[in-house]
């Protein structure tokens, strides 16, 4: 026996054990899963599922469904299914709404019978969803194969909820969720159940609570061979109970989304989305929550009478608006005229986690802000033998979910009998953006559908990803960059792999393609090639990175050449460039060249084509994202400020700038307060508290974790929209500006001088947009605020610092000491003194030092120095206290 070879597998195999039990117990590191982003720019994605040679399959809202193929990296179109996706409001007018093509779902036989089952709103005048079964024989589905297996009659009376979602179970019955159909929005937050005549559409005791309506459930059913289907045993009402619908596996719901079973426990899981009332009402009933609820057998999960676990609504009769009882969760009546179902209903089940849109006290976790449930899978190793990627065994029996709105991933630890643990983020550096599918794939990795974020509409940032594990040999982290997207030709493009690692040390080997109309045209082995571009279109340079293993990694850039992007430049012909002072008067001129369009000196760009504005933003305001980033936007969002802000919230989940979304356009919001001089204290208030009524019937919900000054930003943003739409006239392209503070305005926010400019695009290639932005902020720099510092000690909150060296120094970056005159140095409770002022290093040119004393102050006179540059502050004694620095001019 070779006992040295025996002894390394023990030695092996103690540690291989000694990790798994680490990861068991611990966790695993996350960078271990790495994101892989497989299809970008998709349009409204519903729905998929992962064909076990690693295609996925999915449905897009406005009917078609396309294959993703990982070999060629295409998506393909194989049908365009017609399907309605509008609803008529209380007015008549036609609106977009969430009906269309819902779900999309393989037979668990399909390699023998190549069927698949969409459910989507049949486009006509028939108001009604289908469950229709089509056979995928080639490259396309069949449409002549279809057979219709069940219908859903639904109102198209305004809107909501369709549900729509699909799954099989070990007996191969099918799931499908069904929406309450319901336009909720017009009850305040509360339970929607206007029993009025004529008012149906916003009634749930309709669907949801009506034991003989197939709305507001899931229901489960066995597709027969023949396109027919029978109803397995264990369903809510046995076959042929009175005024019951024997397809009912759960009811009492108002938007089930995304199903799970457990393969284990056959148990079923599903995220539950709520209404949207901020506040509990001891007239009406509980704030509203979102829910993740799990079913071990059929049952009634209690909307519209309950939400949460188990909080009890109060009948309420809209005609007089009087309250009556709590509804009683052990004995739920539905008295409702709409009703032609059973009047008393089964006993309602609790949700396994709800949350409001505020912090949870019971699941602090979930976080707060707008909220939309989406469930995911329940993961369990053995679903998986022999597949690549598969988890480890620390997230056995754990549930996966997400959140459309809020963009995170929770894993849920259950005990045996299935009651909530505890609850964890996964790869927490992760932020979806409008999750709406998620699940695993044969090959054991978690896919996940993103659709972006706003509603109805084509989100460029659409995509489809997966999550992949490996516990050995970790796949590359590609990160990929180009000096240029755009240009005329030749085009001469620098292609970057800055940032690509791997988390082992592995030596990497490179390779870029560049394919133009999915042609490949060229292959480069090096990390940062250059391209020479000189045919016009749009490219797309995809750079692959293996490691000695094979592991492989994939991230792609597009490059549009034959069109220029225009130049812009925001001049200060007289006035500092770095800070406004109050009162002074600003000469600006704003320069535009395009190869392409010409430019404002030659006239083939005229004034009226270049937008030019000047705003003020009181504190409060996150200018960093501004200053350092430079955003781009498209077309509609003209106004750069406001779109950095809203990032930082989840009001875009519900509002457009320019079109109606769920609420209002921002601009209309503008418009109708224009002039309104309380609009901007009573907005403020509204947005933290919530409300309704001012847009019909839409529920904004309150937003009470948002920060008073950011909210206050916010509103100011989109009130300033107001007066650009009233007066669509942009500024002069040269002209003077006074930086007069607005009244009751605090003196420490910022203007914000842009420029910009679309050109026309070239050919087929579509037009670009540039812009110029200057931050002009208030002259008085916080010593939080610096940009470095050496030999200082700072207080808790950091608002003040004292020099612990001879030497110290702050420095500020890029400050423009044009007009000048004097930098105050700010003390803490004593006047600075033995301060000086270098240029470029601590060391360098010396332009001024402290000569005198004014309260707390110590003034250093600046000699003539224009342009921008890094300013050190030097402190030559030590114990010398500071708290910022003001900046005055000529």
């Amino acid at each position: 026996m070779n006992f040295q070879r025996f002894f390394r597998l023990v030695f092996a195999l103690t540690l291989i054990s000694v990790a798994a039990r680490a990861q068991t117990e611990h966790g695993p590191e996350m960078n271990r899963f790495t994101k892989i982003v497989l299809a970008q720019k998709l349009e409204e994605p519903m729905q998929f599922q992962v064909l076990k040679d690693g295609r996925v399959l999915y449905a897009e809202r406005k009917g078609k469904i396309k294959v993703y193929n990982p070999k060629t990296k295409n998506l393909d179109i194989i049908a365009e299914i017609p399907v309605s996706t509008e609803y008529v409001d209380k007015n008549g007018k036609r609106e977009e709404g969430e009906d269309g093509l819902q779900g999309v779902i393989l037979d668990p036989n399909f390699d023998k019978n190549r069927w698949v089952y969409t459910y989507y709103s049949v486009k006509g005048a028939e108001a009604v969803n289908s469950l229709v079964r089509y056979t995928w024989a080639g490259a396309k589905l069949d449409m002549a194969s279809a057979k219709v297996v069940l219908k859903v009659p639904v109102q198209r009376e305004e809107c909501c909820h369709v549900g729509g979602g699909m799954l099989f179970d070990k007996d191969n019955n099918l799931l499908l969720s069904t929406g309450d159909n319901t336009f909720s929005r017009s009850s305040d937050g509360f339970t929607p159940i206007d029993e009025r005549a004529g008012e149906s559409a916003r009634d749930a005791q309709k669907s949801s609570s009506n034991t003989n309506d197939l709305r507001g459930k899931i229901l489960r059913i066995h597709p027969e061979a023949d396109g027919t289907y029978t109803i397995p045993e264990g369903n809510l009402f046995p076959k042929g109970t009175a005024k019951t619908r024997p397809e009912i596996y759960t009811m009492g719901n108002r938007n089930p989304w995304r199903m799970s079973l457990d393969s284990k426990t056959n148990w079923l899981y599903w995220g539950e989305v709520g209404p949207d009332g901020s506040n509990a009402s001891e007239s009406r009933g509980p704030a509203s929550y979102d829910e993740f609820n799990r079913a071990k057998k059929a049952g009634n999960f209690g909307w519209p009478y309950f939400i949460g676990n188990n909080l009890p609504y109060r009948y309420y009769d809209f005609a007089t608006k009087k309250s009556g009882d709590l509804y009683d969760p052990l004995r739920p009546v539905n008295n409702s005229p709409n009703n032609t179902g059973l009047t008393v209903l089964p006993p309602t089940e609790t949700s396994l986690v709800w949350y409001p849109y505020g912090a949870s006290e019971y699941f602090p976790l979930m976080g707060s802000g707008g909220r939309s449930a989406v469930g995911g899978p329940i993961f369990h190793q053995n679903d998986f033998k022999g597949a690549s990627n598969v988890f480890p065994v620390y997230y056995e029996g754990k549930w996966f979910i997400t959140d459309w709105v809020r963009g995170w991933i929770l894993t849920i630890t259950m005990d045996e009998e299935g009651n909530y643990k505890s609850m964890e983020r996964f790869m927490p550096e992760v932020s979806l953006r409008g999750p709406i599918d998620m699940k695993f794939g044969p090959d054991g990795s978690l896919y996940i559908l993103e659709y972006g974020n706003g509603y109805f509409k084509d989100n460029p940032e659409a995509e489809l990803i997966k999550i992949e594990y490996n516990g050995g040999n970790r796949k590359p982290v590609v990160q990929v960059a180009a000096d240029k997207v755009s240009g005329a030709l030749p085009l001469k493009v620098k292609l970057s792999s800055a940032g690509t690692m791997d988390y082992d040390g592995d030596v990497l080997k490179y390779e870029w393609r560049i394919t133009k109309d999915k042609v490949l045209k060229s292959v480069y082995k090096i990390a940062n090639p250059e391209l020479q571009l000189t045919a016009a279109g749009v490219y797309k340079a995809t750079l692959t990175v293996t490691d000695p293993s094979g592991a492989k990694n994939s991230k792609s850039v597009e490059i549009s050449a034959g069109n220029a992007a225009p130049v812009v430049k925001f001049d200060f012909v007289k006035g500092n460039s770095s800070f406004y002072f109050p009162g002074n008067t600003i000469t600006y001129a704003v320069n535009v060249s395009d190869k392409e369009d010409g430019s404002l000196k030659d006239k083939r760009i005229t004034p009226s084509q270049v937008a030019v504005s000047i705003n003020y933003l009181s504190e409060g305001y996150d200018m960093t994202t501004i200053a350092q980033h430079q955003q781009r936007f498209d077309a509609a969002a003209q106004f750069e400020v406001g779109r950095a802000l809203m990032k930082k919230s989840t009001c875009s989940a519900c509002h457009d700038l320019t079109a109606k979304s769920l609420g209002p356009a921002f601009t209309q919001v503008a418009l109708k307060y224009k002039g309104d001089k309380g609009a901007q204290e009573r907005l403020v208030k509204k947005v933290i508290s919530g409300g309704s009524g001012v847009w019909g019937d839409a529920m904004m919900p309150a937003h009470a974790t948002l920060p008073p000054s950011e909210v206050n930003a916010i509103v100011k943003y989109i009130l300033s929209l107001g007066d650009k739409q009233a007066a669509p006239d942009n500024l002069p392209v040269k002209g003077t500006y006074t930086t007069n503070v607005p009244a009751n305005a605090t003196n420490k926010g910022s203007f914000i001088f842009r420029a910009a400019y679309r050109d026309k695009g070239a050919g087929k290639l579509a037009s670009q947009l540039s812009e110029s932005i200057v931050v002009l902020r208030n002259p008085y720099l916080p010593v939080n605020e610096s940009n470095g510092n050496k030999g200082f000690s700072f207080n808790n909150d950091r608002s003040a610092a004292i020099s612990s060296d001879k030497g110290a120094y702050l420095l500020f970056r890029k400050i423009d000491l044009k007009d000048i005159r004097t930098i105050e140095v700010v003390g803490d409770k004593t006047a600075p003194d033995q301060v000086e002022v270098h240029l470029g290093s601590p060391n360098g040119k010396l332009v001024g030092k402290t000569t005198r004393k004014q309260d707390n102050k110590g003034i250093i006179d600046i000699d003539n120095v224009n342009g921008v540059t890094d300013v050190y502050l030097v402190f030559l004694q030590t114990g010398i206290n500071v708290k910022g620095i003001n900046v005055t001019a000529h």
